[in-house]
């Protein structure tokens, strides 16, 4: 039966949807299903009280690629970031506080006045991160070599070590100090305040179910400072009318481009014929037909579910079943009717740190006790909390004179232990976080007037992340770059001939990049040629 379509992805999320876009600029016959009513994956917009909207799970913009933010030409679809105009707001308990706007030398002065020694470390730290970042980010629209490859994966891996020799002995020092070592004791080696530990050791956690002192947790540090936001590196911003307002300028990109996007379209099975995939069922029965099969689904709902584990070699099975998935996280909104009112720093309407980062992370041992709890009793005692008061700086997302606060919380168990499961106690941890964050804010609890609460379970069964994990897969050292997601499988291709994987299973793994879906598209476009004539030409990868 002749394929009606070049290519099918399986998932609307951001990375299919890139995915979709370059295949389709390419002038292949693209068909994205989504089996939600919406597109967008974790980065969506949706109402989640009368007049108040917010995202739902991704909440921040920076690590999304800027040539993809060009080439979709994302802001002619009327996308719009800016940046937050402070970036750390940390209070404490003992009435103290940090506050670190986007002056470097201001943030220095203000780090100096509470540890000399820290003000000091604190621009070396950076620059010495940064180098890392540099050869990080030079991988980032990369194939990974796959071992035991050809040629070309040969000379790949050659040229990543040429790369790598070039950052010198301290900087392979520091490479070496990154994959192999906690992030607790990489800080605790460079600074004494137990806030700046605690700000900095934040991003080692951030989906990364762990203690910052686990092994190999220094890497996730890596990973959450390799983006930029217009043009500025390391920063961090937010999209006019949420995160669900970059998947709708894809989309509108993608359409525009040709290719078709089907909603409420969830897939039954991928078919198989003589090795090669050749297609989907859908959910309602209907078979449609493809050259390529693309999944931006979490490896574990593809294999083993669209594909049966029978039809997949053991070993390749046995790891998919072993692929570690669960973040930690308990995401919430809440609808407000005043800012909250740091006792720390009490203000009278709309204050500079109101439109930073709050953190609630007072120090490493803090994180490392909530990892702790979560592991003995299903969550954190003494949540950590990273608040952001979107409204303060986009007046879309709620009525006049009222906000939202979009909170990111962690230690929370995928799974609950003795058989305890998340629908008896969401309402309890979310009671929980409200207080933590009351205790520094002590209005903040009568001012919440609505809310929305998803743990671990909610955002598995509302947006397919499986255990809750918002980067389809931990970022662990055997899950990265040739292992992601499996060693011999780094290239964006599967077990199946026409079967590809892009989405965030893939290098260089999670978050809002768009990256795996690029790079899966060169792939594709590598494998099935890149058609003809000058439209095709210039969507050249």
């Amino acid at each position: 039966m002749t394929a009606q379509y070049d290519a099918i992805i399986i998932g609307g999320g951001h990375n299919g949807l890139v995915c979709g876009f370059y295949l389709a600029k390419a002038g292949r016959r693209v068909l994205i299903l989504e089996k939600r009513g919406i597109v967008g994956g974790a980065a969506v917009t949706e109402e989640f009280h009368p007049g108040f909207r917010n995202s739902v799970a991704s909440y921040s913009v920076s690590l999304l690629n800027p040539k993809i933010i060009r080439e979709m030409e994302l802001e002619r679809h009327r996308l719009k970031v800016v940046i937050r105009p402070a970036s750390y707001f940390a209070p404490a308990l003992d009435g103290g506080h940090l506050l670190l706007g986007r002056d470097d030398k201001q943030n220095i002065e203000t780090i100096r006045r509470l540890s000399p020694k820290d003000a000091e470390a604190y621009p070396a730290y950076h620059e010495r991160l940064d180098r890392l970042v540099d050869l990080f980010r030079s991988t980032l629209l990369e194939t990974p070599p796959n071992l035991g490859g050809g040629v070309r994966d040969m000379f790949s891996a050659a040229m990543l070590a040429k790369r790598a020799h070039k950052l010198g002995i301290e900087g392979q020092r520091d490479l070496i100090d990154l994959f192999g070592k906690s992030a607790g004791e990489i800080l605790d080696n460079w600074f004494e305040l137990d806030c700046i530990k605690g700000i900095l050791g934040f991003d080692a956690i951030t989906g990364a179910y762990c203690s910052p002192y686990t092994p190999g947790s220094a890497y996730v540090l890596l990973h959450h400072v390799f983006g930029e936001v217009n043009g500025v590196q390391g920063a961090w911003g937010h999209a006019i009318g949420g995160m669900g307002a970059i998947t709708q300028a894809m989309a509108a990109a993608v359409r525009e481009a040709g290719a078709e996007i089907r909603t409420d379209a969830p897939v039954k099975e991928v078919i198989l014929e003589n090795d090669r995939a050749a297609g989907v069922v859908l959910e309602d029965g209907t078979p449609v037909r493809a050259k390529v099969v693309a999944s931006n689904i979490h490896p574990q709902l593809l294999y083993g579910k669209l594909i049966p584990e029978d039809a997949l070699d053991e070993e390749f099975a046995e790891r998919i079943r072993n692929w570690r998935s669960g973040s930690g996280v308990f995401r919430m909104n809440v609808a407000l009717s005043e800012l909250p009112n740091f006792t720390t720093l009490p203000s009278n309407g709309v204050g500079i740190h109101h439109k930073a980062s709050i953190m609630i992370a007072p120090s490493l041992d803090y994180l490392d006790t909530a990892y702790t709890d979560a592991r003995r009793h299903g969550w954190a005692k003494k949540p950590v909390i990273e608040m952001h008061i979107p409204s303060t700086i986009d007046d879309t997302l709620a009525p006049e004179g009222q906000h939202v606060a979009s909170m990111f919380c962690q230690h929370f168990a995928p799974e609950l232990p003795n058989g305890k499961s998340w629908d008896d106690h969401r309402d309890e941890v979310a009671d929980l976080i409200i207080d933590t964050i009351n205790d520094y804010a002590p209005n903040f609890k009568s001012s919440v007037i609505g809310r929305m609460a998803l743990s671990p379970l909610d955002l598995e069964r509302k947006l397919s992340l499986v255990g809750g994990d918002i980067f389809h897969g931990q970022l662990g050292v055997d899950q990265l770059f040739s292992a992601r997601p499996v060693l011999g499988y780094a290239d964006y291709r599967g077990p199946f001939k026409g079967l590809y994987m892009c989405g965030s299973s893939a290098h260089p793994g999670g978050g809002v990049t768009g990256l795996p879906g690029h790079n899966a598209a060169r792939e594709i476009l590598r494998d099935i040629g890149k058609g003809r004539g000058p439209q095709m030409r210039a969507a050249a990868l």
